[in-house]
């Protein structure tokens, strides 16, 4: 096999086995202390996202534990800054057991408050309807 030929299905193999671009990967911690206002729960979460610009899909794990009671709701909120309270923006539905799965396609406003931090996730809990733990979603 000649070495032009070779580099050339070398070059598009390794490209045939990259697939897309991989999605941008952010988190969340959750805690009562960053409720606003905070609360006394001792219940603690993380929230595991991926964002695909490509097809504007947000996927996310929400994790969870120790909460007063169960999970009434959990959202993504925003545009808000930490210490800020803001609307819901996503909805994560079926959120009464842990972890929770899902995703949603965002809007491009949606994922420039996204991908700026200005987004939180929140649950609810009867006790703490407002929200019982919250935690801003960075890179």
């Amino acid at each position: 096999m000649n070495k032009p030929l070779f580099a050339t299905l070398a070059l598009t193999a390794a490209f045939a086995f990259a697939g897309p671009a991989c999605a941008e990967k952010l988190k969340a911690t959750l805690d009562a202390k960053s409720e606003v206002p905070a609360n006394t729960s001792a219940g603690t979460g993380t929230a595991d996202l991926d964002y695909d610009a490509a097809s504007k899909k947000l996927s996310w794990t929400v994790t969870y534990s120790g909460l007063s009671g169960p999970a009434t709701a959990a959202h993504f909120h925003g545009p808000a800054e930490a210490g800020k309270n803001a609307g819901v923006a996503v909805a994560i539905p079926n959120a009464a057991t842990s972890p929770v799965k899902g995703e949603a396609t965002l809007t491009d406003a949606q994922a420039a408050d996204l991908l700026g931090g200005k987004y939180y996730v929140n649950i609810h809990t009867a006790a703490n309807p407002g929200g019982e733990i919250r935690g801003q979603v960075t890179k």
